[in-house]
């Protein structure tokens, strides 16, 4: 079945997603903001380790880095045409909607939620890699990894941030699934070096939603999306980044 590891991924969020919530009306106002803060903290752990992998090189015994011009340079460019093109907007007014349509206006903290654990969950090589995997192969075990990480974040997250949460199951069924479907198109685009750029680059997104999580919305994290695109072409110019 075309795409079943995503499927799986899907219905493993709604599933996590589903007992936060539950566990949600148990806990007190404090405890959810404790819960924000460790989700938040973890993040940017996970965001950092990430980068750093991509940043760091052991060359002889001495530590060297690497990619931190693809860095400035994606993140810059990224960011410049996200926000001429107002890709945070989109996202909220998508939020909003969503917000509306479930019934739940009253929920001041669903378009965050949706929009935090959506980013937490779709940027990253996992989501890329295994979906391509599955296309060409038909095995889908990183999706299947992937899937266990995403139900304990997304059912972390929803009982800090509420049912918004949930909803996060639409992005990353429709990218995962559209790759997969394009697996076969993408093959060459997404080259070793390629993914280096897309891990380095999408960890450091991951950094900005933690930082978020932990002291409000100051990055606009949407808006730097575009910076995984210019991540991937740039594997494709001599410059060296």
């Amino acid at each position: 079945m075309i795409g079943l590891g995503t499927i799986i991924n899907t219905a493993g969020i709604i599933a996590g997603g589903i007992f936060g919530v539950l566990f949600r009306k148990l806990l007190k106002q404090r405890v959810q903001d404790t819960l924000r803060m460790a989700v938040g903290v973890a993040v940017l752990f996970i965001g950092i380790s990430g980068a750093l992998e991509g940043i760091l090189v052991v060359n002889d015994g001495a530590v060297e880095t690497q990619h931190v011009l693809l860095v400035v340079v994606c993140m810059a460019l990224g960011g410049l045409v996200g926000e001429l093109i107002n890709i945070d907007g989109g996202f909220e007014k998508f939020g909003v909607w969503l917000q509306k349509k479930s019934g739940s206006t009253g929920d001041n903290k669903f378009v965050e939620g949706f929009v935090m654990t959506s980013f937490t969950v779709c940027i990253g090589a996992m989501a890329i890699v295994g979906a391509i995997e599955e296309g060409i192969t038909g095995d889908y075990t990183i999706l299947l990894t992937k899937t266990i990480l995403d139900v304990i974040t997304v059912s972390i997250m929803t009982a800090s941030l509420g049912k918004g949460c949930v909803f996060s199951a639409i992005p990353v069924f429709v990218l995962q699934y559209g790759v997969t479907l394009l697996a076969s198109l993408l093959v060459p685009v997404f080259t070793p070096s390629a993914l280096t750029n897309l891990s380095v680059v999408g960890n450091v997104l991951i950094f900005c939603v933690g930082l978020n999580l932990v002291w409000g919305n100051k990055v606009r994290v949407a808006n730097f999306l575009p910076a995984i695109v210019f991540a991937v072409v740039s594997a494709f110019l001599p410059l060296g980044l």
